[in-house]
């Protein structure tokens, strides 16, 4: 694995020891659903980044998994990935931004994304430890 791979990966489990921390604060909901986006954009970079497929300055999970889509053998919630990128950007922001259609994320919704994120990081430290 390249340093760059292994930069990817270790900033990714950085957002996960976020969330470990704000994850029982009901008033961090938003910020703790940001951080299982950034979580998984990073290791789906990680993949881009080890197997050269360019760099690709897009922040939309959707997109990222279907560009890693021939690499990884790891199976996704759609529903999740469309959620969280809803939320992304809007989450760090006031107002109606950052909210699922029923409001801010939460305790649940929190856990539910930061369950998905482990998933999905684990999944692909793995793959490429191999």
């Amino acid at each position: 694995m390249n340093e760059l791979t292994k930069e990817w990966l270790a900033r990714a489990n950085d957002d996960l020891e976020t969330i470990k921390e704000i994850i029982d604060n009901p008033e961090l909901t938003n910020i703790a659903a940001f951080h299982a986006q950034q979580a998984i954009e990073k290791s789906l970079k990680a993949v881009i980044e080890e197997f050269k497929i360019g760099f690709i300055k897009i922040h939309n999970l959707e997109k990222l998994f279907a560009l890693t889509n021939n690499y990884l053998q790891i199976e996704i919630n759609l529903e999740l990935v469309k959620k969280l990128d809803a939320l992304y950007i809007d989450s760090r922001y006031p107002s109606e931004f950052g909210i699922l259609p029923y409001g801010k994320p939460t305790v649940e919704d929190a856990t539910e994304f930061s369950e998905f994120a482990k998933r999905v990081v684990s999944g692909i430290s793995n793959f490429l430890m191999k």
